[in-house]
């Protein structure tokens, strides 16, 4: 089964972004053919500096990898490497009806949140589907807030097939595979744990930043002495996520007898991310010290995409009559 995922270089990975997809998608690389790639060209949406963008789209690539994605297993590339996405976009560009990029929830919430209303936000699900139909994809894993864009892309898909394809289809129809639901990873601040917030706890920061920052999570003014609620407290519902089950329990138990202080917990919750991502951060090391490796493997993940890629634009090229 061929898996197709991309991340959007917008900034640092932080652990809401582990925790919520990148865990799912080194499990799904061992036993399928997985495609995973920095979705670049979305970022030209929000991100408008070229340099921190190269420095944004590097340090995913290098989290990806650090964190488990192997390149002997997956194909790992960068969107902008493979040429042919953009032109497949347009031929799909061709086919879609302005009415149901109009509907999109997302392109109707960045407006809402003022974000000018630029033809790349509009057709940003246009990007999408050629991201997906462009390797045969037949799983797309999404979290349930995003399983509007993969029916976007099967539309796109059946529309395009329909014009194109009426002896055979030219597109694959993917399914999508909904991730595991992932408890909402809170933020500093409570809400949920978003580059957008300005509330993120990174992967790789450092350790002495993150102690810092646990110890900035927002809780209530309840005495040390009195019980205390754990399930409504943010720094128990991150905690819960990086220890066994025995020490989760222990520690809600606490809280309910009371005589145990919030900083205590938020402590505890640093040294157990610094624990956990320790060893990625030493492979994370070892790679970064190593540019020459890191541009082979950038290169390798581009030739194998771009061999999927062509044979499936110049099936569509064909389609549409282009060519001699």
């Amino acid at each position: 089964m061929r898996i197709l995922s991309g991340i959007q270089p917008s900034g640092a990975l932080h652990i809401g972004n582990y925790l919520g997809a990148i865990q799912q998608y080194i499990a799904l690389q061992h036993d399928n053919e997985a495609y995973y790639f920095v979705a670049d060209y979305h970022a030209l949406t929000s991100v408008r500096d070229p340099e921190k963008l190269r420095a944004y789209v590097r340090d995913v690539l290098l989290d990806l990898l650090s964190l488990g994605l192997d390149p002997e297993k997956a194909t790992v590339f960068v969107q902008s490497d493979v040429p042919e996405t953009v032109e497949l976009a347009w031929l799909l560009t061709s086919v879609t009806p302005m009415g149901w990029l109009e509907k999109c929830v997302s392109y109707k919430d960045k407006i809402a949140q003022g974000i000018p209303a630029e033809h790349g936000l509009f057709a940003y699900p246009v990007l999408q589907a050629a991201d997906i139909l462009l390797y045969d994809a037949d799983v797309v894993p999404v979290g349930q807030d995003q399983k509007q864009h993969l029916e976007i892309t099967r539309d796109v898909a059946e529309r395009f097939n329909s014009v194109y394809g009426k002896n055979e289809p030219v597109f694959k129809l993917p399914d999508a595979k909904i991730l595991p639901t992932v408890a909402v990873v809170p933020g500093l601040d409570g809400r949920k744990m978003s580059k957008s917030y300005g509330n993120t706890i990174e992967i790789f920061e450092d350790p002495k930043s993150i102690e810092k920052k646990c110890k900035r999570i927002v809780t209530d003014s309840t005495p040390v002495e009195e019980p205390k609620n754990p399930d409504t407290c943010s720094v128990y519902a991150l905690l819960k996520l990086f220890v066994d089950e025995q020490e989760s329990a222990d520690w809600a138990a606490r809280y309910r007898a009371g005589g145990m202080g919030y900083g205590d917990v938020k402590k505890r919750l640093a040294a157990a991310i610094i624990d956990y991502f320790a060893p990625y951060r030493e492979v994370r090391k070892s790679l970064a010290a190593d540019p020459v490796k890191l541009e082979e493997i950038r290169r390798a993940g581009a030739e194998r995409a771009r061999k999927t890629a062509r044979i499936v634009l110049e099936r569509a090229r064909r389609a549409c009559g282009l060519g001699s």
